[in-house]
């Protein structure tokens, strides 16, 4: 399946070249050929960087009171008069090629982090450690402050999840995780990596001098923007590795618990299988997939919808990573003790409705939330199996027993996160009706005709590279007493998996390609996150 559709003979360069010169025509915009254009020319300062990425546009040059901008899409107005807002001056829009428009803002803010960094380079090592332990000012104005600054904020500008800095032996790398996705952000000079990692120590209250061990620790990170995102938290952690200190910034957005289980992305009938587990006074409701595919979210989302004044719920977590009012949350140490079993069998004590714990990690985890799920308890928690039906092998693996397991748990929720298509420029992608099929479609959605669509490589000002957010991928499997039965006599995963199926069952593959018939996100997308078959 090809990624782009375009046309590499040379016909579709020329098409692409009329299409430009009829644009240009019909909006009275001149055209530029950005191929042509000296770059170097560009003066700094002219818009924000997170201006241009924003709404994919590159400043040009000023003139009297006017900035031109280069442009891919004339017909967006109302973009134009956002950036002329922005930009505090008239402007005037100069039609270019969309993909000419992408690599020149790349190349253009690169050079502008290039001539950062070479201050950084330039700056002398002893005065910014220096700074460290003198006034906040001279931290402040310290180039390195400044960098690390600009980073964290870009990145939760472009929605990323994690920032990476990575020191190799003849370079370093910055990459942040956006939709899922690694990609590179910057690459400083090698030079500065020990001080960009000694920087996010101190912010994150760790030891500067300490360099031979993991560290973990937390920064509370204010944008001073007065924007939706004031104050950002960040969990920080280091390790040593053969060229230097890597550092690891997961960004904690405080959004995702306010999600509720209606935003979640799940299909109506699985809704209503979760929604009908929360409202039961007791039992197991277990989580799983994969790191980062958004079990926390999903949990988060159930707790809010039970968390009110008749109810005493509390949670363990490694690490408590989002603060919810009305939740009494642990964090687990194993170092002293307090591990997930520990927490849980305190909980029992305090007179709870409601549980969380973390993870299920071991069997004395597992056995004390099988027994506070048999006495009266409502207990959340997650495991790391691929499918709803290899879960309940993996609670008889930990050695619990299958009477437990079959009379303790009931609802398993499966699940993996999906990039969703930008609706502003996602472009149809129609396959044929042998290729829907073998992906997975059934006959009578492939006779009854399904339009598929697939990203824009080159996204446009609203969305990163044609997708925008994530939605979630899941398959619900509420425990009936056909189910229990089948537990209790051994049976396997794919038995299991079966069995469900008799019941509406929606594996995850069935419930991504559900989300490709509706122009939510794409087949490429679907395939990257789950299996043909998976269940």
């Amino acid at each position: 399946m090809q990624s782009d559709g375009q046309n590499n003979d040379g016909g579709g360069d020329a098409a692409v070249l009329d299409a430009l010169a009829a644009t240009s025509a019909e909006f009275g915009v001149p055209l530029l050929d950005l191929s042509a254009f000296d770059h170097a020319s560009i003066p700094s300062g002219l818009l924000d960087e997170e201006i241009i990425r924003r709404y994919r546009v590159l400043p040009l040059r000023r003139r009297g009171g006017r900035l031109s901008i280069a442009i891919a899409d004339p017909a967006d107005l109302a973009q134009l008069d956002e950036i002329k807002f922005h930009a505090g001056t008239d402007i005037e829009g100069v039609l270019v090629q969309r993909a000419a428009l992408g690599v020149a803002i790349e190349r253009y803010c690169a050079g502008k982090g290039d001539r950062e960094l070479a201050e950084l380079a330039d700056d002398d090592t002893h005065q910014v450690a220096a700074s460290f332990g003198t006034s906040e000012r001279a931290v402040d104005e310290a180039p390195i402050v400044k960098y690390v600054h600009d980073v964290l904020a870009d990145a939760v500008a472009a929605g990323a999840s994690d920032i990476h800095f990575e020191p190799y032996e003849n370079a370093y790398r910055i990459r942040i995780r956006v939709n899922g996705i690694l990609r590179e952000a910057s690459r400083p000079p090698p030079s500065v990596g020990p001080r960009l990692a000694a920087r996010l120590k101190v912010m994150s209250d760790l030891d500067v001098t300490e360099r031979r061990v993991p560290q973990d620790g937390r920064i509370k990170f204010s944008l001073a923007s007065g924007g939706a995102h004031d104050t950002v938290d960040f969990r920080v952690s280091s390790l040593p590795t053969m060229h230097g200190e890597k550092m690891v910034l997961r960004i904690l957005d405080q959004s995702s618990a306010r999600l509720d289980v209606d935003e979640l992305g799940m299909e109506d009938d699985q809704r209503d299988r979760y929604l009908g587990a929360l409202d039961q006074p007791q039992g197991m409701i277990l989580v799983t997939g994969p790191t980062g595919s958004g079990k926390t979210v999903s949990l988060y989302a159930g707790l809010k919808r039970l968390n009110n004044e008749q109810r005493n719920i509390a949670t363990a977590e490694d690490p408590v990573e989002i603060n919810i009012e009305g939740i009494n949350q642990v964090q687990v140490n194993s170092r002293v003790g307090l591990d997930f079993a520990t927490a849980l069998r305190a909980f029992l004590r305090q007179d709870p409705d409601v549980v969380m714990v973390g993870e299920i990690r071991d069997r004395d985890t597992a056995d004390t939330a099988v027994k506070a799920a048999q006495t009266g308890h409502l207990v959340l928690s997650t495991l790391h199996t691929n499918s709803a039906a290899a879960t309940l092998g993996r609670l008889r693996a930990m050695g619990v027993p299958a009477f437990n397991v079959a009379t303790s748990v009931t609802l398993i929720v499966a699940q993996r996160l999906a990039r969703v298509l930008c609706p502003a420029c996602r472009r149809p992608f129609p396959l044929s009706a042998e290729v829907l099929l073998d992906e997975g479609f059934g006959e009578g959605d492939v006779d009854a005709g399904i339009e598929t669509f697939d990203a824009f490589d080159d996204g446009c000002h609203r969305c990163d590279h044609g997708y925008k957010g994530r939605t979630g991928i899941y398959e619900v499997v509420a425990l009936t007493p056909a189910l229990q039965r089948l537990i209790l006599d051994d049976a396997s995963a794919l038995e299991l998996a079966a069995a469900a199926r008799t019941s509406g069952f929606i594996d995850l593959r069935r419930a991504g390609l559900s989300k490709v018939k509706r122009g939510i996100t794409s087949l490429r997308e679907i395939n990257r996150v789950t299996a043909r078959g998976e269940s």
